[in-house]
């Protein structure tokens, strides 16, 4: 038999983030502790996490729908069929918990070359927003790290000086020698955004994430058919549940990518349900993560790991927090590790409300 427990834990920015939504400071989530009543001293943890104002979970009854299921852990056929398909990121805390209790407690949950031979996946190096100088100081420290994808938050300053950081990032990086990424996260107008990317795309951009609003299909498909930039969909497919929603979304806008939160749409398998329409329909994508703990990066990094995708992934955001779960993921020479010589530490986790894991059994 299962029992669970479950356990809020609040991230903190060892600096405010800057986005077109506003600074963050914090980022909540809540951890799901599984073990099974004959081998209690193994257990499971995953994580649920969501962002503010964004997630289609973000709801006042999240945390009754979290101990809902800690309640009823045993009905995991019910929770994984229709039981969470309007709670994506617990779906995804579940997924996690079960794949950890099923390695053991060992974090260890997809064998690949990752694991085994610490083979890195290639990721992007994200640039917040702010001023320019601080902006442009990002991008230096990315360069001396090794990375050669970098993707820039973009919207909240002058769109001009936006244009000017970029023009001299090209004139001291060619295009050859540094990938760029930018993301509006929704800040243009579908009356402006056209002329913009045409602007943008004079810099030799490898795409923009979302430049317009979700909801807006008609003049997403004709921004997507007429654009000089590749466009990627990020915030689009939040809320979209249904195999039928998704296939209407691809057949009427026709993006060139797609990027996956699991946290953000179901987990392993609502990602798993995209890829399968992306090759359907002739459409690349990558994953990147919801700014999750180590916890739901390590289990996202894992699965990504055995996809095989070339593209850089958008999972550089462990080392956000000035109170991360230690683990063995490491961010080196432009990419993402499993250093298996470091162990995690759940002591953060494990205090105060859960002294010890008398606390579980």
């Amino acid at each position: 038999m299962l029992k669970a427990h479950w356990k809020k834990y609040t991230l903190q920015f060892k600096q405010p983030s800057g986005t077109s939504r506003g600074v963050l400071k914090t980022k909540d989530s809540w951890f799901l502790f599984l073990y099974d009543t004959i081998h209690p001293s193994i257990i499971g943890v995953g994580e649920c996490g969501l962002l503010k104002g964004l997630s289609i979970d973000d709801r006042p009854d999240y945390e009754n729908k979290v101990q809902e299921v800690c309640e009823r852990i045993n009905e995991t056929d019910y929770w994984l069929t229709d039981g969470l398909i309007e709670f994506p990121s617990i779906y995804f805390g579940l997924e996690i918990a079960l794949k950890d209790l099923a390695a053991k407690g060992s974090k260890q949950l997809f064998p690949s070359s990752f694991l085994e031979k610490t083979q890195p996946i290639p990721i992007n190096g994200l640039i917040w927003m702010g001023e320019k100088s601080f902006m442009f100081d990002q991008i230096k420290k990315k360069l001396q790290e090794g990375f050669d994808c970098i993707k820039l938050k973009i919207g909240a300053i002058d769109f001009q000086e936006e244009l000017a950081l970029l023009k001299y990032i090209r004139q001291q990086f060619s295009a050859k020698d540094m990938e760029i990424r930018v993301d509006a996260n929704g800040a243009f107008s579908p009356e402006t955004a056209l002329e913009k990317l045409k602007q943008l795309s004079a810099f030799q951009l490898h795409s923009i994430e979302q430049p317009i609003k979700p909801k807006q299909w008609e003049d997403l498909a004709s921004l997507c058919e007429q654009t000089p930039l590749d466009i990627a969909l990020d915030e689009e497919l939040i809320g979209i549940f249904h195999k039928a929603e998704k296939e209407a979304l691809l057949t009427a806008v026709r993006p060139q990518y797609l990027i996956f939160k699991p946290s953000f749409i179901g987990g392993y398998k609502g990602t798993q349900e995209w890829i399968s329409l992306c090759e359907q329909h002739e459409i690349d994508w990558w994953i990147t993560s919801a700014l999750e703990s180590n916890i739901g990066l390590n289990a996202i990094a894992q699965w990504t790991a055995t996809l095989n995708n070339p593209l850089p992934q958008g999972l550089g955001t462990g080392q956000l927090y000035t109170n991360n779960i230690s683990s063995p993921l490491v961010v080196k020479e432009g990419g993402l590790y499993y250093q298996s010589d470091l162990s995690w530490d759940l002591d953060s986790l494990l205090s105060r409300d859960f002294p010890s894991l008398d606390k579980f059994i």
